[in-house]
């Protein structure tokens, strides 16, 4: 069994972040620890998860997503990172299948899929499109752990079943790209690609840019993939409002950069992921 770390970071969120610690104790095979990088979180979501044996890094103020990731690989000791939302609903075996596909295709980077990206054009537009009438009717309820609840049921209907049924259609079939939600990163490629890039806010758009530009130039890891068996289920922007009753403003708001002051247009249309991935079929 492989060690692994998992890095989460948060400001609030109490009712969703015990699914998503549910579903991770109930659904992860390896040994792992939890890093918790908590943002000034006042819900008590901080002694929630210390609670459940999490590694808790209590910063007194909110800061952006990149600078809270290399905080929880500063921590980390396991050979896989995985980087995950709190807003998520993890599948059956879901760490254990997707170290299988890295070591059976050699990725150091990969995504399971999601909402965001099925893999096809298609795929994609119609589960999104499903999702986006389910949250809409039932935030109308309000945002707790009963209505979050309700609307993975109205989704999905069995979630295991509905994630054995993925697993059974795509196996361990990848293609190029990112759910940005969800990240993996072999410990390996930490002195290949280095850390995230703490300018960006859009850190995972950068992430994948940035191994497949390492693919190209130096040819020494593969661009990062997806996972098309491995599902994880995505909350989305919806809890923004739930769990925060403010504008966010990050305590490194002034040092963030837009993408483009980082990458050219043809940076941009060269290692764009939907160039390989999101193909109308």
């Amino acid at each position: 069994m492989k060690k692994i770390s998992i890095i989460t970071a948060i400001h609030n969120g109490l009712a969703v972040n015990r699914l998503y610690v549910e579903s991770l104790e109930k659904y992860t095979v390896n040994p792992y620890e939890l890093i918790v990088i908590d943002n000034a979180s006042t819900d008590g979501s901080r002694e929630f998860f210390a609670s459940k044996g999490a590694i808790v890094i209590a910063n007194e103020t909110n800061y952006a997503y990149p600078h809270c990731q290399n905080q929880g690989i500063e921590a980390s000791g396991g050979d896989y990172l995985f980087f995950l939302n709190n807003d998520l609903i993890l599948s059956p075996g879901w760490d254990e299948k997707m170290i299988t596909v890295a070591e059976m295709h050699g990725l150091e980077a990969l995504s399971a899929s999601g909402i965001e990206n099925m893999g096809t054009y298609a795929e994609t537009k119609a589960i999104s499109r499903k999702w986006k009438r389910i949250k809409n009717g039932w935030s109308l309820f309000g945002f707790n752990s009963i209505t979050f609840r309700i609307m993975l049921r109205r989704m999905y209907g069995n979630w295991e079943a509905y994630c054995e049924k993925l697993f059974a259609k795509n196996r361990y079939r990848v293609v190029e790209g990112i759910v940005g939600d969800n990240v993996m990163m072999a410990r390996t490629a930490i002195p290949k690609m280095g850390l995230w890039d703490e300018r960006l806010q859009i850190a995972d758009f950068d992430f994948f840019i940035r191994s497949k530009k390492r693919s190209v130039d130096a040819g020494d890891m593969k661009p990062c993939h997806i996972a098309l068996g491995v599902y994880i289920h995505h909350f989305g922007k919806m809890t923004l409002k739930y769990g925060r009753k403010k504008p966010v403003r990050f305590a490194d708001g002034n040092a963030l950069i837009q993408l483009h002051e980082k990458w050219s247009q043809q940076d941009l249309t060269d290692y764009h992921p939907n160039n390989a991935t999101l193909n109308k079929h």
